[in-house]
């Protein structure tokens, strides 16, 4: 499934969509090149998870992992800088993907054989200035779910 962003604040609101139909464990993998938008879909989850306007959603690029509070708690977590996980790393970033919050990862292709079997994957391409294609597909019954209900959802969608 696809649907074409016109600007940051469409992305947004697609995103704060998905985020109130978000779930305790939902793990969200964004994937898309540098600019592409994945931090501002990130924006967006939090205020559909009713993070605090003043939480100052950010990407983790040096510190790697923001957490929020929220109807249910976002973590965030940018792997760019990471190549490779060090085996240091390991046993948090399992503990973050198995828990009861809601997990964003960008550069998740980077969690290898950590990624769940349960998951949504966004693929966020850079279509112009400020537009986007975003590409789901869901992975595992969750995963399926969500797309099922994104794919519903859209229709009643208003930017």
């Amino acid at each position: 499934m696809h649907w074409t962003s016109t600007s940051p604040e469409a992305t947004r609101a697609l995103a704060a969509a998905l985020g109130k139909w978000l779930a305790p464990g939902d793990l969200l993998a964004l994937h898309g090149e540098l600019g592409s938008g994945k931090t501002e879909f990130v924006h967006g989850l939090a205020q559909g998870l009713d993070v605090p306007g003043d939480a100052g959603v950010a990407s983790p690029s040096f510190t790697l992992i923001h957490e929020y509070p929220g109807r249910l708690p976002l973590v965030h977590i940018d792997l760019y800088r990471l190549e490779n996980l060090p085996p240091e790393m390991l046993p948090d970033l399992e503990e973050y993907l198995s828990g009861g919050a809601v997990v964003a990862v960008e550069w998740a292709e980077r969690l290898g054989a950590l990624l769940p079997q349960a998951y949504l994957q966004i693929t966020i391409e850079i279509t112009g200035e400020s537009s986007r294609e975003l590409h789901f597909r869901g992975h595992g019954p969750r995963g399926e779910e969500l797309l099922e209900r994104l794919a519903r959802g859209l229709g009643n969608l208003r930017f």
